[in-house]
């Protein structure tokens, strides 16, 4: 790959995440503060995500592997979203606020699969290749919620009081819209219909890369994916607002810690992969999950704090070694068929039918952990999720075989 095309890469990748982390952490405690959402209303917007990603295979399978380059595809949505999130930014009600942030979460995740899809197809070896490109994304994610604790302060207790953490939309407008055009600069990457010719009915709904469910492992890891979004829901829709409310300072600069170790251990991920193979990669991912939530139910801001930040900091393993090595695995998987529908299915499985369900669950669960005062009864709504992780680490552990990737040097 050549160097200017792996800046290009690595740039997309950057404002990609740096697009989600700059408004989507600290979206619980916007909106529980400052529009006085309650549990439920939060749980609410938090699953508009989820919609966006059941929709997403759709678009992708449609558009991008029909009849559209995948960059154009991402520069459009991306330049739609910005002009939600400028709307977003003037919203002081909740039922406006639901509607822009549904409108928004349908254009965005289907991106998520897109900038998968114009990555992989200028690679020769996505397995030693994506991460190094991936890992930008993640340092786009820690800039956005460094500059939200240490740059602008707007997520400290008397600010988001004053409304301050509404300017992470603003932000997020702005970035938008310098993605969207940049997009266009993107190597093309054309649909598979202009090479193979005629499609079916079925290609055209994106239903072929439903065929992938024919291999046992591929279904039990769609599966697996599903069922650990759950846990995984907890963490986005509950961290922040739980960090604030137990007295945290500089909870959202703090949190970037997840994604440091991310870096990091992105950039370990292709010796672990093919040195322990996917099965053992993706275990211990789930294991993660489970100490990361027995550390948040036991942990304090005081003795204990230590707990709180080795929680934070197991993100990297939680996310690239389940993540990441699904996305490298699907393309595996999926071959030069249809690399763009199937990236769209498993993000349908992990931010779609997973987290919907998650979203749910943790709304319902901390909704009945509230004591009189608002304060959550914090140690019980964390070992939720501990529990749903450790039944998926054992039923993968029993029902997926050992299976070997090819890698190419």
């Amino acid at each position: 790959m050549k160097s200017l095309v792996r800046a290009q890469l690595c740039f997309m990748m950057f404002l990609e995440f740096f697009i989600w982390g700059a408004w989507f952490v600290t979206l619980g405690t916007f909106l529980g503060n400052n529009l006085k959402a309650t549990d439920g209303e939060i749980a609410l917007a938090f699953s508009t995500q989820s919609w966006g990603a059941i929709i997403a295979p759709f678009v992708i399978g449609i558009i991008a592997d029909r009849y559209f380059n995948a960059e154009r595809i991402l520069g459009v949505l991306h330049i739609l979203g910005g002009v939600l999130m400028y709307f977003m930014y003037g919203t002081t009600e909740f039922d406006d606020f639901y509607i822009l942030v549904l409108g928004y979460m349908i254009l965005y995740m289907p991106t998520l699969a897109l900038v998968n899809s114009v990555s992989f197809n200028q690679m020769k070896n996505p397995a030693k290749e994506f991460s190094l490109v991936r890992v930008f994304g993640t340092l786009g994610w820690v800039i956005a919620g460094l500059s939200i604790s240490y740059v602008f302060n707007w997520d400290q207790g008397i600010n988001i009081g004053d409304g301050l953490l509404r300017n992470t939309f603003l932000m997020t407008a702005i970035a938008s819209a310098i993605l969207g055009v940049f997009s266009f600069t993107l190597p093309k990457t054309p649909p598979r219909a202009a090479t193979t010719g005629k499609i079916s009915f079925k290609e055209i709904l994106g239903l072929d890369s439903l065929t992938l469910f024919k291999d046992k492992n591929f279904l039990i890891f769609f599966v697996s994916s599903v069922l650990i979004c759950i846990p995984l829901a907890f963490y986005y829709q509950n961290a922040n607002p739980f960090l604030v409310e137990i007295g945290m300072n500089n909870p959202t600069g703090k949190m970037t810690l997840g994604q440091v170790s991310e870096i990091a251990f992105m950039l370990l991920l292709p010796y672990f992969f093919t040195k322990f193979g996917f099965k053992k990669t993706i275990l211990v991912a789930m294991a993660a999950w489970v100490v990361r939530y027995l550390l948040f139910a036991f942990g304090d801001v005081n003795e204990l704090g230590f707990m709180l930040i080795i929680g934070i900091a197991l993100h990297g393993i939680c996310y690239d070694f389940f993540f990441v090595s699904g996305q490298i695995y699907t393309d595996s998987k999926a071959g030069e068929k249809f690399k763009s529908s199937a990236q769209g299915l498993i993000t349908l499985a992990t931010y779609g039918v997973g987290m919907l369900i998650g979203f749910w669950v943790a709304g319902k669960i901390s909704t009945a952990y509230v004591i009189n005062d608002g304060e959550h009864i914090w140690q019980t709504i964390w070992m939720y999720p501990a529990g749903f992780a450790l039944v998926v680490f054992i039923l993968f552990a029993i029902f997926f075989k050992t299976e070997k990737i090819d890698y190419q040097s």
